[in-house]
């Protein structure tokens, strides 16, 4: 997995410069970009979901089939009986590789290894009883009318899945958008694989090349040159870029340096091709696009179910704290009214995700004809811009409340680095030529609170320091990132408003 150290200056100029201002992408770029995107489904989210739904389907069948049959009394060996066989199940379904998209997509295979793994498990669990002595425990009418029936409802399943898959796939709602850097020859030979083995998983968008020597051709393989690696920080931000792959030999350490260097801050999963490597490794060093061995260079850092785990996460705490701090915000919105003229909120352009413009939701703490909608001044000791009942909030963060909502419209999440004004500087800096790498912290969604603000980073950031150290502190919250540690920057965020606001004017 690639890495780069947020301290060191060792990052190419270009990732400073990636959110700097606009360039001018290519026609062929510009019309991709414009171009409508379809809706994407995960292919990890829609396997889990297969699996549990599957193995609800058997363990209802089997304890459908005991109440019908069977007296309720000898339920003490029935219950974990059909619990073990069917986990057991699930594991031989996915030791036969039956749980992928690839495999859904089948029918007579798919069906074959599903029913010969179903086979199997009921081989196993008739062995078991014969040897625990246990089998008389067991009828055998329950046991031959689940294998039968289980058998069915797994054919029927699995072509219903095929079905769904076969249209999804039909409807490009599985495809990764995925772009190739690097141009020649090799990108002809990694294309044509992805075309022969990958056309139904991998969208292929367009090249981007530095070269423009005859090594790199304005349309490779029938796919077309969008612009520079440069280029491509832009196009990614402007149109969804699930994956890139750089077609460039292990021996171009330097090159592919320099363009992980660029890229890295982007929110893509990046993989550097080994099909024209004459090195050979063990399969496990690879991973694969279709039949292409890949290695992975980076990840997105949420993604699939951990993506799922988090909306979630943002959803239940958002509307919880709506529902607990109501009499905070209603008291709050009353003061702002009697301590000044002007509206309760304030509304202010911020970065979100991938560089994304959003506009958040704060409750106004300073006089409406002093107000800094661009943030091009920090707010400062004794600022004479805020209000008294500003002050108070500001100190205390209530001012941030109403960006629950913005957690509410997925625009925000609960935990997240601080999303920052457009224009905010340090030292007459803007942030992203302050500290390089910077653009990184929007590989996530940003948060109300994060790890930067729960270790005292929060307030004025009005020195290079006090950024950088945000920025370090937001890039280990993304690479540590879980659950349980957003858990715990939720538990943690009241204590630090106490006990570390001394930059919170």
């Amino acid at each position: 997995m690639f890495r780069l150290d947020p301290t060191q200056a060792v990052l190419h100029h270009l990732s400073r410069k990636a959110g700097a201002g606009p360039s001018s992408l290519s026609p062929e770029a510009r019309l991709i970009v414009e171009a409508p995107i379809e809706p994407s489904y995960s292919s990890a989210v829609i396997i889990g979901i297969a699996q549990v739904i599957e193995g609800l389907l058997l363990a209802t069948l089997g304890f459908a089939i005991f109440a019908t049959y069977v007296e309720p009394g000898q339920s003490a060996i029935y219950l974990p009986t059909i619990l073990v066989t069917t986990l057991f199940a699930n594991v031989l379904f996915n030791a036969a590789r039956t749980h992928r998209i690839i495999a859904y997509r089948t029918a007579v295979q798919q069906a074959g290894r599903v029913l010969a793994a179903w086979s199997l498990v009921f081989i196993v669990l008739m062995t078991a009883a014969f040897l625990f002595k246990t089998s008389e425990l067991v009828s055998r009418v329950w046991l031959v009318s689940w294998y039968i029936s289980g058998g069915l409802v797994l054919v029927l399943f699995r072509l219903s899945l095929r079905a769904m898959v076969l249209e999804w796939t039909k409807e490009g709602r599985l495809k990764r958008r995925t772009v190739i850097v690097g141009g020649g020859h090799d990108a002809e030979v990694l294309i044509d694989s992805i075309t022969k083995s990958a056309s139904s998983d991998v969208r292929l968008l367009g090249l981007f090349d530095d070269r423009d020597d005859i090594r790199s051709p304005e349309s490779v393989a029938g796919l077309a040159k969008l612009g520079r690696i440069a280029d491509l920080l832009e196009f990614a931000r402007q149109t969804r870029v699930d994956l890139v792959i750089v077609s460039m030999p292990l021996s171009a350490e330097k090159r592919v340096l320099e363009m992980l260097t660029q890229l890295w801050v982007l929110p893509v999963d990046i993989r550097l091709s080994a099909h024209m490597s004459k090195l050979r490794f063990t399969s496990k060093a690879y991973s694969y696009v279709g039949d292409v061995p890949v290695f992975d260079m980076a990840d997105r850092p949420i993604s699939d179910w951990n993506l799922v785990f988090k909306w979630v996460f943002d959803k239940l705490v958002a509307i919880a704290a709506l529902i607990l701090l109501a009499p905070v915000m209603v008291a709050t919105a009353i003061a702002i009214k009697l301590d000044s003229p002007g509206p309760v909120f304030f509304r202010q352009k911020r970065q979100g995700f991938n560089n994304e413009e959003i506009e958040i939701y704060k409750f106004r703490s300073m006089r409406t004809d002093m107000a800094d909608a661009t943030a091009s001044k920090l707010v400062t000791r004794d600022d004479p811009r805020v209000t008294k009942v500003g002050k108070f909030i500001r100190k205390t963060s209530i001012d941030e409340l109403p960006q629950l909502f913005n957690v509410l419209r997925g625009e925000l999440s609960i935990v997240g680095p601080r999303p920052h004004a457009p224009q905010a500087k340090a030292d007459n800096l803007l942030y992203y030529e302050a500290v390089e790498g910077y653009f990184a912290r929007h590989k996530v969604k940003p948060g109300i609170t994060g790890w930067a603000q729960i270790h005292g980073w929060r307030g004025e950031t009005d020195t290079v320091d006090k950024i950088m150290q945000r920025v370090q502190h937001d890039l280990y919250y993304i690479e540590k990132w879980s659950i349980l540690l957003d858990l715990y920057i939720v538990l943690m965020t009241p204590f630090s408003l106490f006990s570390k606001s001394e930059n919170a004017y």
